[in-house]
């Protein structure tokens, strides 16, 4: 896979295969986090993030939805090194599996998918930036939830909080709509989730 260094210009396709979802207790600690898994298909097609095991049921029946196997998945980028992030990378058994050892700021995955390093949750976090009618940044955990966004505080694990900070501003600068890490896809524009179906915007 040759990996270039541009802006992306062109178009893919973003798909939602599975929403994440991050539940808490009274006290705001985690009981359940589970990673939204997104496909990209440009001249190649790319999953991001595979979910904590356990998910490959939903995985397989989203990919099934779009009439596609794990075998025609040709890259597997995981947006950092958390399990609840790469529990089902086993499952894309002819993809090469990226992240931030082989991706640096600005490298080009696909045509059109770049990426952009996000540390901050985590010293590895990287997001991907792609075109698909508007500028969509799949951000992992540098953006978990849409409360991140709509009421500016970093993720609450963190390792860095002003690397955190600067991270959630370079992506929301960057896009019109953000994939979070554990919620739904939202818009920059106004926080609205989009509620538009499996393929978007």
């Amino acid at each position: 896979m040759v990996l270039r260094a541009r802006f992306p210009m062109s178009g893919c396709k973003v798909y939602l295969i599975k929403a994440g979802s991050l539940v808490r207790d009274q006290e705001g600690c985690i009981l359940d986090a589970r990673s939204t898994v997104t496909l990209i298909t440009s001249d190649i097609r790319v999953v991001v993030d595979t979910g904590m095991a356990g998910e490959d049921g939903i995985i397989l029946s989203s990919l099934a939805g779009i009439g596609l196997k794990p075998e025609d998945i040709d890259a597997v980028v995981n947006t950092h090194s958390h399990p609840d992030h790469t529990g089902n990378n086993h499952l894309f058994t002819q993809a090469q599996i990226l992240d931030h050892r082989s991706l640096w700021d600005g490298c080009e995955v696909a045509e059109g998918v770049v990426v952009i390093e996000t540390p901050g949750h985590s010293p590895d976090s990287i997001c991907l930036l792609c075109r698909s009618g508007a500028m969509i940044a799949i951000a992992g955990d540098a953006i978990p939830i849409r409360d991140n966004f709509s009421k500016w505080v970093p993720p609450r694990l963190h390792t860095d909080r002003e690397e955190a900070m600067r991270s959630m501003k370079r992506i929301v600068a960057l896009s019109a709509v953000v994939v979070p890490g554990h919620d739904r896809p939202f818009r920059v524009r106004d926080g609205e989730y989009l509620n538009s179906g499996p393929d978007f915007p």
